[in-house]
């Protein structure tokens, strides 16, 4: 009896695709016949060439791996041919994909894009949506087609985002909820049962690629802005600022805070410290002020603010 399951190739690299990648082989309606992910690069302190999450999960499996330096690569392509795959579903790839690959499959590429399209297309929307003090978020599948997250959408799910929420958590949430998005519905896609809509010309907006000056806190921002960013870019690049000292200043990282809720003076410079104690250490804003709960010193281990304030008296941060 010929098997009836969707021939499917997965392309993704971080943890994220590497959930995905996880529930979408348990699926009893298609059969993962090959997992492409990015070159093994050197990771951590040692600089030690380690291979994907998702090139570790693919060898758990046993599902065959391709690892291009690039998506254009003839030879890839030409492997992707020969594979005959029904389907491609692509998550957190890194890569652009050019139109020759997107013709391959029969159905085309489905993408699970961690955010509300048009909202936050690009490549950071999970940190862009906590930075921006979105109130909710989600997930997308769509179709893909040559621009940056402009496909035709298949299916969508929301998730609230919650005060204690932080990039991490969000990032464990959302790979969950489209990995279960994805497998619902691949068989009503396939079956023509969910036709892809275009995306919404209003709402768009653009996810840029985080760098470590993300993670510099301007103390002339509202509290509430800091304190979205500090949760956005945790665990990376986390939140810093810098102790005034001589010869120079030294980092400060901010592992925890909250918006303060006592009455602040007014007339507070941003980063004048106006208060410290077993609470924490709290420092004007350019509205509000914030209060830092825990920290870690350059060179030094995380502890609570109050542990850190006690042996270096602070009047101000940079």
């Amino acid at each position: 009896m010929p098997d009836s399951r969707l021939r499917v190739v997965f392309l993704g690299t971080p943890d994220l695709a590497r959930t995905i990648l996880t529930h979408l082989a348990a699926s009893p309606n298609v059969t993962v016949v090959a997992a492409a992910t990015q070159p093994d690069r050197p990771v951590g302190r040692g600089l030690q060439v380690t291979p994907t999450p998702v090139r570790q999960e693919a060898e758990r499996l046993g599902i065959p791996v391709l690892q291009p330096k690039s998506a254009r690569d003839p030879h890839f392509l030409e492997s992707l041919r020969e594979l005959a795959p029904d389907l491609i579903v692509v998550a957190a790839y890194g890569q652009i994909l050019p139109q020759s690959l997107l013709d391959v499959p029969r159905l085309g590429c489905l993408n699970i894009h961690t955010s509300l399209l048009p909202r936050w297309r690009g490549a950071a929307p999970i940190q862009w949506a906590l930075a921006s003090g979105d109130r909710e978020t989600g997930v997308t599948l769509m179709r893909m087609e040559a621009g940056l997250d402009t496909g035709p959408m298949v299916a969508s799910a929301r998730t609230p985002i919650a005060d204690s929420d932080t990039g991490q958590t969000l990032h464990d949430r959302l790979a969950l909820l489209g990995a279960r998005l994805l497998v619902d519905s691949i068989p009503a896609y396939a079956g023509g049962k969910l036709p892809p809509q275009p995306q919404p010309a209003d709402g768009v907006t653009y996810a840029r690629k985080i760098t470590r000056d993300d993670g510099r806190l301007d103390w002339t921002q509202s509290a509430d802005v800091l304190w979205h960013r500090l949760r956005a870019f945790t665990p990376w690049p986390g939140a810093f600022c810098f102790v005034p000292g001589d010869p120079k200043a030294k980092l400060l990282k901010i592992h925890g805070a909250t918006p303060a809720t006592v009455p602040l003076q007014t007339s507070a410079t941003p980063g004048t410290v106006v208060a410290s104690g077993v609470d924490g250490i709290t420092v004007a804003c350019g509205s509000g002020a914030l209060r830092l709960t825990e920290v870690q010193p350059e060179g030094g281990r995380r502890m609570p603010a109050v542990a850190f304030v006690a042996g270096h008296p602070l009047t101000r941060l940079e």
